[in-house]
């Protein structure tokens, strides 16, 4: 019963190829009680759902950095890689990002 002798747990994040902490992500879904039951698949995907967009913000605020010739991505950074781009724009229309600023005219 349970692992064999000098068997290594391997994450359900790294089978799936993500950053993204698959168990903790099940975890939460679990305990915010969304459902009854949750589906194997559901956290693998919403957390692959999560880390794409988050690399999607991140390389627009890297692009955003390096066009202010800076190395470091500052929240208003996040703010202008965000409304610059149309469909983040209309995702996040709701959000407000703290120091964000405003778009330049």
């Amino acid at each position: 019963k349970g692992k064999s002798a000098g068997k290594k747990a391997v994450s359900r994040s790294s089978k799936a190829g993500l950053q993204f902490p698959v168990g903790r992500i099940a975890r939460y879904l679990k305990k915010g009680r969304y459902a009854d039951r949750i589906g194997a698949g559901a956290p693998v995907y919403l957390a692959s759902v999560l880390e794409y967009i988050t690399a999607e913000v991140l390389e627009l605020a890297g692009n955003a950095a390096r066009d202010n010739k800076k190395n470091r991505i500052v929240p208003r950074h996040i703010q202008l890689a965000i409304r610059n781009d149309e469909e983040l724009s209309k995702l996040l229309g709701d959000v407000t990002i703290a120091s964000g600023g405003v778009l330049p005219n």
